[in-house]
């Protein structure tokens, strides 16, 4: 069985839905993970607002011009009037349901289930559309098997009873659908997956059932070999290993967030990026093969921030990184890049909401420098330390941008460099020009 995760803009429209349903009536057995409408979650979130500050008049109107342009998919979508009769009083309660919390105390609790109205829509919208031009579905509700632990973790054993039972009971259909995104968590309440969304339930459901592949649909043909907005003549990946993949996507690569396919790494099942918008292209394959001796990719990391701490104590000195390092992690402040000398430490960091604090206590141990708006510019591939002279085809390709900062020799797949943001784009192309053009 194969899992398909279609995102907010392939079943933005409901053309876009038709275009879907092309791609997964091939007569083949599948469960089929989609995202809310485009433009839908944005609105729910607005909603939202309106309720926390105690607006709603806004609210409403905000559910009104929902409504109204759900109304009007429902005309373009189904060519019946019993399917459309259907999918309307449908909307009719979703659009009641969400009405409904403008009338009462609003908290989180409340925000996560009015958000997860979103897939659960398109979803039954999507189902409705299959079952009227014949084909085999049925919906299999994410809320029913899909659940975190105590710890905001994915309950995996959890997950793979409850989805066997939704399965068991539809034996003979063709097509399950489901939601991305939502689940409910350890006290049985709607809440969300938060980091991936729609990528990381179809990676949870592909590991639950072994799925034979996991394909990630989206209107780009795969993960490029560097970033098409300020780099020409780029090119997709064909393949991946999951590593790869992962420093790709944490390193700004935005078609997938990296921790979200590893439920598919630890189970072995390949992961697929293709295109809605061009099915036929190959896309990238993400797997746990290396292809040896190639570089693959280049990825820029934007609002970085570097701190380097310089002092005589640290010289010689156990115990010295270690108290660095608690101050960071006392302001929950997590490290992109590290490099050390005899007599000084620099790291780099993303997030600088307790920057000022962290500074403050810093200074306790030595000098410290802090340099702002840099970027992490990461050169991805078979980085392993045989491979004579990787390393030095990334470093000329630099040879004529200031480089405040390297890291490597942490991950096999990776070399990171950081740089003044406003050298990125002249960086990432001649990477490219180095690299992937010659």
């Amino acid at each position: 069985m194969k899992v398909l995760k279609f995102g907010g803009t392939s079943v933005g429209t409901p053309q876009r839905m038709k275009d879907v349903v092309k791609l997964i009536t091939d007569g083949e057995q599948k469960i089929v993970v989609l995202s809310a409408m485009s433009g839908t979650t944005n609105s729910l979130v607005e909603i939202s607002d309106y309720l926390y500050k105690k607006n709603p008049e806004g609210a409403n109107e905000t559910i009104n011009t929902l409504e109204k342009k759900y109304k009007k998919h429902v005309e373009e979508l189904y060519t019946t009037a019993e399917m459309k009769q259907k999918t309307l009083a449908f909307l009719k309660e979703e659009f009641d349901y969400l009405r409904s919390f403008t009338k009462g105390i609003f908290t989180m609790f409340e925000e996560k289930i009015i958000v997860a109205q979103g897939e659960i829509m398109s979803t039954n919208m999507v189902t409705n559309y299959l079952i009227e031009q014949g084909y085999n579905a049925t919906l299999i509700p994410a809320l029913e098997f899909m659940r975190t632990d105590k710890n905001s973790e994915p309950d995996l054993e959890y997950i793979r009873e409850k989805l066997k039972v939704q399965l068991d009971e539809n034996p003979e259909k063709e097509i399950y659908i489901t939601q991305g995104f939502i689940c409910r968590n350890a006290y049985g309440e709607v809440d969300n997956l938060q980091r991936g969304g729609s990528d990381y339930t179809a990676s949870l459901i592909g590991a639950a059932v072994n799925a034979s592949e996991i394909q990630i649909w989206t209107d780009i043909d795969g993960m490029h070999n560097n970033d098409p907005r300020f780099v020409e003549n780029t090119s997709p990946v064909n393949h991946l290993h999951f590593e790869e993949a992962a420093e790709l996507a944490y390193f700004g690569a935005k078609i997938l967030h990296p921790t979200c396919v590893q439920p598919a790494k630890y189970a072995g099942i390949p992961v697929k990026l293709l295109n809605t918008m061009d099915p036929t292209a190959p896309g990238t394959v993400i797997s746990n093969e290396t292809e040896r001796g190639k570089i693959k990719a280049v990825a820029a990391k934007d609002n970085i921030t570097a701190i380097k701490i310089t002092s005589s104590r640290m010289l010689l000195a156990y115990g010295f990184l270690r108290k660095v390092f608690e101050i960071f992690e006392s302001y929950k402040t997590s490290i992109d890049m590290i490099a050390t000398s005899e007599v000084g430490v620099s790291v780099s960091i993303d997030n600088t909401t307790h920057l000022d604090a962290i500074v403050n206590e810093l200074k306790k141990f030595g000098h410290v420098q802090v340099d702002k708006n840099m970027c992490i510019i990461c050169v991805v591939g078979d980085l392993d330390a045989e491979n004579v002279g990787f390393e030095s085809k990334a470093t000329e390709a630099l040879k004529e941008i200031p480089v405040r900062m390297i890291s490597y020799g942490g991950s096999n797949h990776n070399i990171s460099f950081l740089i003044s943001a406003d050298d990125k784009k002249k960086a990432l192309q001649s990477l490219s020009d180095h690299l992937f053009n010659n």
